[in-house]
């Protein structure tokens, strides 16, 4: 039990580690113009496949805190949404803007860990089963997070990307479709890879 307590440590610090690593070099947020893809659920995803819900909800608030820090000090035009501590003109973020940064991306870690319990106790293929959780984790980052910004930003954000609020449902749907569903493919692929392996080499550890 003490070697697992302390293996699951180590593998929440290295996790992090790499959530910060992607943080602080372009690999983590990629500028698109009018939005940043992120590759930085992946860990967390990964660690809550591994950990189980637990500790895919924290490695999920340590990437919500460096998205909030990430647009607090190197801002895009809509980094308002994600930190409270950023305006331009007369947007400004606020208490919403950190609803946003943290609970869509600990959300990741749980609705991933969880799923993954489900299809592991339900005994479904592996490799499938991560890709899976894989696709579904990135998808809840997506949807949250697009979703926050048109409930509590929607004039703000369509006056950020010189939008008519009239259109902005159908924007924020190309992003999903254009941005949201390539990353959950690729998440997919890089879980259901990554994590087999590292499922294994624990068990082996085990034994």
């Amino acid at each position: 039990m003490k070697n697992k307590t302390t293996r699951t440590m180590v593998q929440i610090a290295l996790l992090c580690a790499i959530e910060i690593v992607l943080a602080l070099t372009p690999l983590g947020f990629i500028p698109l113009g009018f939005t940043r893809a992120t590759t930085i659920h992946i860990p967390v995803i990964i660690g809550a496949c591994l950990m189980g819900p637990a500790a895919g909800g924290f490695l999920g608030g340590v990437f919500g805190v460096l998205s909030l820090l990430i647009n607090t000090f190197t801002p895009t035009a809509t980094s308002f949404v994600f930190t409270p501590f950023y305006s331009v003109g007369n947007m400004s973020g606020n208490l919403w803007s950190v609803v946003i940064a943290l609970v869509p991306r600990i959300l990741i870690g749980v609705v991933a860990g969880y799923l993954f319990r489900f299809f592991t106790r339900k005994n479904f293929n592996q490799t499938a089963s991560l890709a899976i959780c894989g696709v579904a984790g990135s998808l809840v980052n997506t949807l949250l997070v697009m979703g926050g910004i048109y409930v509590f930003f929607g004039d703000a954000y369509a006056a950020a990307q010189n939008k008519p609020i009239e259109a902005l449902f159908g924007f924020i749907m190309g992003i999903i479709g254009v941005n949201g569903v390539p990353e959950a493919i690729v998440a997919g692929i890089l879980v259901a890879a990554i994590t087999k392996i590292l499922l294994a080499v624990n068990k082996r550890r085990t034994i």
